[in-house]
């Protein structure tokens, strides 16, 4: 079930070849059994439009088979030691590391980020977030006395875990690991778009000897799948990483038990440069990250929040920054930014870009037609608006795509009110030439994490979102933290 590819690199030309990554079973209580249905999920490769992959779509009874497993496995694993967790977790760390480079190849298939981004960003990011959960078992042995009480954490038992298509191994690890920290059991349904990194995430956990109905996985659509999961009477807990939507629909169907319900959803996070920061700096990483990922980020920083006498200043670099990024397939040469993951994220990043122009806001740079005349495969051009109103749509809805606002303000007060002018509350940042000056303000945005003059992603540290950005926290400790029930013991 392995990923099969040669690549060379030979006179400047990158070649490949891939075999067809078709799977025909589930992964359920520690063995590959057959769906109950007939139906299969094709997996597109965004660079090229081509079937590149294909795997079972399951119905309510591979949900049931699944559940009914994990139930029966955290019997067990549920008391198992922290030592006996930590042991595993590290071993799995090994094997990721060791499959980095076929986890990077697989994403750049089935979601088009270029080949060497996505052996150094989803690989990486899945060995850190791996290592980090290490050591964290230990956190559950910790008891704290209050009086007459002791207060002791006990797993919360049976996870439902529904990821998305932007981040195939990150998202998947970010809730995986935490909840194999705790000592709970789960069963994962990954992205339809991209299940194939899911797939070889199993193996690995299969190669380490995790026991067996700790982890399964069963593939298909959320209308029925997700939905299964979400109503099962012997799910304890739902955890979901998509659309705000999706989210409130998963909270719904969740209350029908009262099962515990982690949202990490939708953003439009602001980066707020103020009046003594670098501009062309600020303005410069703003239009390069945009295009990070194809811009299939939530935590995307796409509105840039600039000074009115230095918009200028920001557009010329922001245009810089998105001309110099070179758009193409996953598997070409030299390139830094691959397609957007599907034809109908194509159709609706395109959709936003003309509403843009509608709206009257300055088209800078890109536009709705494909780079380079391209015609095959989903590609977007990075794109940048300037004289943008926060009240346009470009500014209020997540475009999940290449798309950079770029939004004037006459006074620190006014560039947060606009920062804080959303629905959403996942993510943003703050440049300033004072550093001080730039905590305060970070203070006063209403996210869940803020950069401060360009401070790095850290895969320990809490991640999640305020408002319709959803609850509860992902990585690290904090993250844990999901996954536990409290007890008190009163003595």
């Amino acid at each position: 079930m392995g990923v099969s590819s040669r690549l060379s690199v030979g006179l400047g030309v990158l070649i490949k070849e891939w075999h067809m990554q078709k799977h025909d079973k589930f992964y359920i209580n520690g063995q590959w059994v057959a769906p109950n249905g007939p139906d299969t999920i094709k997996v597109i490769d965004p660079s090229t439009e081509e079937v590149c992959g294909e795997v079972p779509s399951g119905n309510d009874a591979d949900v049931n088979a699944a559940v009914a497993a994990a139930k029966e496995a955290f019997k067990t694993w549920g008391k198992s030691s922290a030592a006996e967790r930590s042991d595993l977790i590290k071993n799995l760390a090994a094997k990721v590391t060791e499959n980095s480079a076929k986890i990077g190849e697989l994403c750049a298939l089935e979601l088009g980020t270029p080949l060497q981004t996505s052996i150094g960003v989803h690989g990486g990011m899945g060995i850190g977030v791996v290592s980090s959960y290490i050591d964290l078992p230990a956190e559950m042995e910790k008891e704290e006395e209050i009086g007459n009480t002791i207060v002791v954490k006990e797993p919360i038992g049976v996870c439902a875990f529904i990821t998305p298509w932007n981040f195939p191994l990150h998202q998947i690890v970010a809730k995986v690991m935490p909840a194999l920290a705790a000592g709970c059991t789960m069963v994962l349904k990954p992205s339809s778009d991209t299940p194939l990194t899911a797939y070889f995430f199993a193996e690995l956990i299969d190669e380490v000897g995790i026991p067996a109905g700790v982890f399964n996985l069963v593939t298909g659509p959320g209308r029925t799948v997700g939905e299964t999961m979400c109503t099962h009477p012997d799910v304890d807990m739902v955890s979901l990483t998509g659309s705000t939507e999706a989210g409130q629909r998963v909270g719904q169907l969740g209350a029908q038990t009262v099962k515990r319900v982690s949202l990490e959803l939708g953003g439009k996070s602001a980066s707020v440069v103020l009046d003594d920061a670098d501009v062309a700096a600020a303005a410069g990483a703003a239009g390069g990250g945009i295009t990070m990922n194809s811009g299939q980020v939530c935590a995307a920083l796409s509105r840039l929040i600039v000074p009115r006498d230095k918009q200028e200043e920001a557009v010329a670099a922001a245009k810089a920054a998105a001309e110099s990024v070179k758009v193409g397939g996953a598997f070409e040469e030299g390139v830094t930014m691959g397609p957007v993951a599907s034809k109908s994220q194509l159709d609706t990043v395109v959709d936003y870009i003309q509403k843009g122009i509608d709206e009257g806001a300055t088209l800078v740079t890109g536009g709705t037609t494909p780079p380079d005349g391209r015609n095959t495969g989903y590609f977007v051009q990075p794109t940048v608006f300037s004289d943008v109103q926060n009240d346009m749509v470009i500014a209020q809805e997540e475009i999940f795509g290449p798309v950079l606002a770029i939004i004037p303000y006459d006074t620190e007060e006014e560039a947060i009110e606009i920062a804080n002018d959303s629905i959403f509350g996942l993510s943003g940042a703050v440049w300033s030439g004072d550093s001080d000056r730039a905590k305060r303000v970070a203070k006063q945005i209403r996210t869940g994490q803020v950069s401060v003059n360009g401070g790095a992603f850290n895969i320990a540290a809490p991640f999640g979102g305020y408002k319709q950005s959803g609850n509860g926290r992902e990585l690290g400790a904090h993250g844990l933290e999901e996954f536990v029930e409290i007890k008190a013991l009163n003595c």
